[in-house]
């Protein structure tokens, strides 16, 4: 927006809202916030901007199932793994999972591990998560959030490269649903990070 805020408003009027808006290396929603009316999109940017110079705006869903999967490298060199499926159902009036959803209130938010979704689903927001994760590259772990939106379309949201680890975080809490507890998580993120190559590749 600081080099051509026309351009900018342009392209975010193209979108419907609500968006979201969000600093394109942040983590924990901070710095993030849902638009619901285009006159406020301008000071979220900016307050985005307080967290990272580049901003990204995202198409919002209304009614969609936030859903998410963790992943792991294969040890062994296969394809990647991935966990139960978790759901998210925010308890506040905005929907919005936002820092103070995450860490501070466990009453304004359900963590429901694993999903009561069906299993075709379960299955195509698993492959769709390892594919994401085959997509960019990543090595260790991750955790894919997708949308399934009203129509039964599953969109990907984002990846987290880092994941959370908090009592709060949904990561651990789906390895141990598909039956691997915290330390042998960890144990397992260790001897993939020993295994790894140091320097680019």
């Amino acid at each position: 927006m600081a080099r051509d805020r026309v351009a900018c408003l342009d392209a975010c009027a193209a979108l419907h809202l609500p968006v979201f808006v969000k600093p394109a290396r942040g983590g924990s929603s901070l710095g993030i916030s849902k638009v619901e009316d285009s006159a406020g999109i301008e000071a979220a940017v900016e307050l985005a901007r307080g967290y990272d110079p580049k901003v990204i705006v995202e198409q919002g869903f209304v009614g969609a199932r936030e859903l998410e999967c963790g992943i792991l490298e294969d040890p062994d060199g296969g394809r990647p793994v991935a966990s139960e499926v978790a759901e998210i159902r925010v308890l506040t009036e905005s929907g919005f999972y936002d820092f103070k959803t995450k860490y501070l209130a466990d009453e304004l938010v359900d963590l429901v591990v694993p999903a009561d979704i069906p299993a075709e689903l379960a299955d195509e927001v698993r492959e769709l998560a390892v594919r994401t994760f085959e997509a960019i590259g990543c090595e260790g772990l991750a955790r894919v959030d997708v949308f399934v939106t009203t129509e039964g379309r599953v969109v990907v949201n984002e990846i987290n490269t880092m994941p959370g680890f908090t009592v709060h975080s949904m990561f651990p809490r789906m390895w141990a649903a598909s039956g691997l507890d915290y330390p042998a998580l960890l144990d397992r993120l260790i001897t993939l990070a020993q295994r790894r190559p140091v320097g680019l590749r």
